[in-house]
């Protein structure tokens, strides 16, 4: 009953429109008991007709009244919580989204996207599933306490008799439910992990083709433990919610017997009363099977709603940093990005990684191209999510014309700049664009781009993002053309790009941007290409190894 109150108290927490959420709350509450006394009265009426002490003609008004009361109060009931079942799971969904959104990147990486994609895609359906039934439990809670009442306007030694066997029954029926609901948070934690194995399956399906030896030992070291822990949990929790559930009616087939067999012996009462008795107690059958029954599917919802308030927590544990309206747009001019003393260390379940990058002192100036080069592993990426805001530094700090940017400027400062990232995600709607001129700047910019011929721009929806790797960055070029920021930071762009496009890319496009007077920012290993930059930075193992600037023509022939 604890897990009972807790999941109705989490889901009208999460609801956006309170009031509203409490006026369906009661209306349901105030219809279930309507129901549920009606289907108590509904058996004194059956109780009184066969005893025949009072007169036919009323008793079928009031059956007939009663047949009319309970269903419509009953729809009501369960209209009303379904309404706000819906609207509790979409203000939960929204506020999930919302919390993701604004957390920092980096938590976000630390959390997991299997973690994410388990809390919305398993634990929200369950909650809601399982919150629909609460119409349906009230009821029955109301046709319990109806028929408690009236046993004891027959007998109140009856009643006394019940109440203290419905609290042996509570007592010895919390145990097997407690390590049930034990057993769902287990269970729900090793979907975390079942939902990882199968995130690695679907990204990592053309390896895992190719080496039978890999595709072997990943089944049989990573997906079938974790599914074979999830089985493990759920045949635990099931026993015991089952064990449970058969406890409580085996104590109610002890408790007829009891009225049956043993009360008589104590207690004088005429046929009609054990009738009545009897009677009442088998009515109660149902509801307290119901109940039963539905007790371990509130606990899971209990486990599930617990990871969803604790995913939040963990979500709002860190500063939220997006801007809901942008506090200082984007100024067409700016002097200089500086990064003074900028540190940043990889943790891991706060244990510090043999990695770090830093403390660094770089100064990032207007119409300027400049080639961010290093080995692999030097903190090329690491230091251009620490330019770009997408990283906070744990030490030192960023200044925008001699302004630090803090946890209130770093969503505006973020957006000074266009990326394409290596792992770039490339969305099949131009999102954020509100240009008259979309589809015909958006043209211009395909034709450019050499890929006029396989996408088109219908209002904000490109027509295919089926492409290859090389022609999926060049479409996400062509977001970073319209946006058309000061500073463009391209991570290993090129590295996609057949030699003809590559040429396009470094004799073409990077000048075109500089000579917009954009500051261009290029990851990349191509080493041929070094003498276009005006300037060179070189990492090696999270230091600067060093900054040069080159003498070079700024009239750099544009390849034909």
């Amino acid at each position: 009953m604890q897990n009972l109150f807790q999941l109705i108290s989490v889901l009208m927490k999460w609801s956006r429109s309170v009031r509203h959420s409490r006026m369906l709350m009661f209306l349901t509450a105030t219809c279930g008991i309507i129901s549920g006394l009606g289907s108590t009265a509904l058996i004194v009426v059956i109780n009184t007709a066969l005893s025949g002490n009072a007169p036919k003609r009323t008793l079928v008004w009031q059956f007939a009244a009663l047949c009319v009361i309970i269903p419509i109060t009953g729809f009501v009931s369960q209209y009303a919580l379904f309404r706000l079942t819906s609207q509790s799971a979409r203000d939960l969904r929204l506020q999930m989204f919302r919390q993701i959104m604004a957390a920092p990147y980096r938590h976000l990486e630390e959390l997991g996207t299997h973690r994410l994609l388990a809390t919305i895609t398993d634990d929200i359906p369950v909650v809601t599933a399982a919150f629909t039934s609460l119409p349906l439990l009230g009821t029955q809670f109301a046709v319990i306490a109806g028929c408690l009442i009236y046993l004891g306007w027959l007998s109140w030694p009856i009643l006394v008799l019940g109440v203290v066997w419905m609290l042996f029954g509570i007592v010895t029926h919390a145990w097997p439910l407690k390590r049930a609901v034990h057993y769902f948070q287990n269970m729900r934690e090793q979907w975390d992990a079942v939902f990882k194995g199968v995130r690695a399956l679907t990204e990592g399906a053309k390896e895992l083709k190719l080496n039978r030896a890999r595709r072997n030992a990943f089944f049989s070291q990573q997906l079938q433990p974790a599914v074979d822990q999830l089985q493990f949990h759920v045949n635990r929790a099931n026993a015991l919610s089952l064990a449970a559930s058969n406890w409580g009616q085996m104590q109610f087939f002890m408790f007829i017997g009891l009225l049956l067999f043993v009360v008589p012996m104590f207690l004088l009462a005429s046929r009609p009363a054990m009738t009545g008795y009897t009677l009442t107690a088998l009515f109660m059958m149902g509801p307290l099977s119901v109940v039963l029954n539905t007790l371990p599917t509130l606990g899971r919802a209990y486990a599930a709603a617990k990871k969803i308030h604790e995913m939040g927590l963990s979500l709002t544990s860190q500063p939220a940093e997006i801007a809901e309206i942008a506090s200082a747009p984007v100024q067409p001019t700016w002097r200089r990005v500086d990064l003074v003393g900028v540190r940043h260390t990889y943790r891991d379940n706060d244990k510090v990684d043999e990695f770090q990058i830093g403390p660094l002192d770089l100064t990032i100036y207007p119409g300027e191209l400049i080639f961010l080069i290093g080995g692999n592993g030097s903190g090329k990426t690491t230091l251009a999510k620490l330019l770009l805001g997408l990283y906070e530094p744990l030490d030192g700090e960023i200044l925008l014309d001699g302004k630090a940017v803090t946890l209130k400027t770093r969503d505006d400062y973020r957006q000074y700049f266009s990326v394409i990232f290596s792992d770039f995600y490339l969305f099949d709607r131009l999102f954020g664009f509100s240009n008259p001129d979309l589809e015909a700047r958006g043209h211009e910019h395909l034709v450019q781009l050499q890929l006029d011929h396989k996408v088109r721009i219908d209002k904000d929806k490109l027509s295919t993002v089926d492409l290859s790797q090389g022609q999926k960055k060049r479409l996400a070029l062509l977001t970073a053309y319209l946006e058309d920021r000061p500073i463009y930071v391209f991570d290993e762009w090129a590295s996609d790009q057949d030699p003809m496009f590559k040429q396009v890319f470094y004799y073409q496009i990077l000048p075109e941007l500089k000579a917009r007077g954009k500051t261009v920012i290029v990851i990349s290993h191509d080493d041929r290409y070094y003498n276009l930059a005006d300037r060179i930075i070189k990492l090696e193992r999270g230091q600067i190894e060093y900054d040069k600037r080159q003498n070079v023509d700024t009239a750099v022939t544009r390849f034909a």
